[in-house]
């Protein structure tokens, strides 16, 4: 059992709806009945469901996020657009940025910087993702593919104890690979000793499940876990929890 402070996110992605959440009564329960363990549960649901949920969990001791926002701090002529601002009225406490399904779809670290500026001037918190791809994993440029992505996602952010970071390597997002042992924790050590600033608040994500979680847990640096998929199901994200601390 781990004695560390430990973050566990689940993004759900493009899922859910309000028949969804009758399902987290049991979440809130399991928090009430393991409130001496140390974790913090973030939901990162889609936009349509931050203001029930926020309220669902209102009286416990989990947390909301928005999955992505826009980069303009103002209101504007961006059709389908949620900005920082709309996603902490909404009852955002959270944003995740960088998450390489959206960099996939064209974002880059110049934009994902200036979201993540705007996020912390309203007082959001960021999850920041990083991460390499399969051909750059096999070239050897994982550190500095990371490093690039951290100096400039992070440039001139001067709070930067509101940020989290989620190592999240494309090539595992959705495939069930994960990577080996030696690899992630090393890993995870370069990430540390790129952001000294930013201790206890390094995350994995990438095909995380309930399965895998007994490996990955025994990455002693790792501060906790994005989830994806598995965090969609009520049982398997409780179980990832369970079995983190057993």
């Amino acid at each position: 059992m781990t004695n560390k402070y430990m973050y566990f996110i689940a993004n759900w992605k493009m899922f859910g709806d309000s028949k969804t959440l009758k399902s987290l009564g049991n979440v809130i329960k399991f928090v009430k009945e393991n409130k001496n363990k140390k974790f913090k549960i973030i939901y990162c649901p889609p936009s349509t469901l931050i203001t029930s949920m926020s309220k669902s969990f209102a009286k416990s001791a989990i947390q909301i996020g928005g999955q992505n926002c826009h980069y303009e701090k103002n209101y504007g002529a961006y059709t389908g657009s949620i900005n920082a601002k709309m996603l902490k009225d909404a009852g955002a406490k959270y944003v995740i940025l960088g998450h390489s399904e959206n960099r996939q779809n064209g974002e880059d670290d110049e934009l994902i910087n200036l979201k993540a500026k705007n996020s912390i001037n309203e007082g959001l918190n960021i999850i920041l993702c990083i991460g390499e791809t399969f051909k750059e994993k096999k070239n050897k440029k994982t550190f500095s593919v990371l490093s690039k992505q951290l100096k400039i996602g992070l440039k001139n952010i001067k709070n930067k104890k509101k940020i989290i970071i989620a190592y999240e390597p494309v090539w595992s997002i959705g495939t069930g690979v994960i990577p080996n042992n030696e690899d992630l924790f090393k890993t995870i050590k370069f990430i540390k000793k790129k952001i000294k600033y930013l201790s206890n608040s390094v995350l994995y994500g990438g095909s995380v499940n309930n399965k895998n979680i007994n490996e990955l847990k025994k990455i002693k640096n790792l501060d906790g876990f994005l989830i994806g998929g598995a965090s969609q199901d009520v049982k398997k994200f409780i179980d990832i929890i369970q079995k983190t601390y057993n």
